[in-house]
């Protein structure tokens, strides 16, 4: 999994927030818009004016611009959060994209339904979905590494003051349903993702009768 490079105003590459590619960038802070109203008489206006505090950055790979006020990005009001990992089960990706589109206005209500998407992903990967902690230490067995149990409960997903899964936690801010995007994506990349292209490739690139023995020799 590539590291995720958020956009930031005037670098040049990094992960478009239309097309979720990580490509090159054109800066430009003329911004030009023209206004067409109607008068008292019934008749028509046209005026052109500047954006004089705002930039626009246009990405290489699908052409599409994200808008900027200052230091912060306008439009779209996602780009600052990465793509749901693609192998997440469909629901889950519901309640990851819906927290996307609520998070630069509501950083609370996108943690909450981030923790719930986490408990779905731990039932979802085998666990019975009834205590996290648990549910985490069994997934750490499985090949998730122990650093996630320390980041989990840094953001109060496990440990002592861990928010129950879809509750609102107030003391929740931008910085930690950021965070839980990403861990989301770490623990599908790593337990979901990477399985899955070992297994195609064993089975695209291993003939049938290799894997017949190799299965026969690890069942014995």
């Amino acid at each position: 999994m590539s590291k995720f490079i958020q956009p930031s105003i005037n670098i040049q590459s990094f992960h478009c927030p239309n097309c979720g590619v990580f490509s090159q960038h054109t800066w430009s802070n003329e911004i030009y818009c023209i206004y067409i109203y109607e008068r008292a008489d019934g008749g028509r206006e046209r005026a052109n004016y500047n954006l004089n505090d705002y930039a626009t950055a246009k990405c290489s790979h699908c052409n599409g611009f994200s808008i900027w006020k200052s230091q912060l990005m306008v439009y779209p009001s996602t780009g600052n959060i990465e793509m749901a990992n693609s192998d997440l089960p469909e629901d889950i990706q519901n309640d990851y994209n819906e927290a996307k589109n609520i998070v630069n206005i509501s950083p609370r209500g996108a943690a909450a339904l981030l923790r719930l998407a986490i408990q779905k992903l731990c039932k979802h990967l085998g666990e019975k979905g009834d205590n996290i902690n648990e549910d985490i230490k069994n997934l750490v067995k499985k090949g998730l590494p122990q650093t996630m149990q320390q980041a989990l409960d840094s953001v109060r997903v496990i440990g002592n003051n861990a928010v129950h899964p879809g509750k609102i936690d107030l003391n929740d801010k931008i910085e930690i349903a950021c965070a839980l995007f990403g861990f989301i994506n770490i623990i599908c990349e790593v337990l979901i993702t990477q399985p899955k292209k070992i297994k195609e490739y064993y089975e695209n690139n291993i003939p049938e009768e290799i894997r017949i023995n190799i299965e026969k020799r690890d069942n014995s």
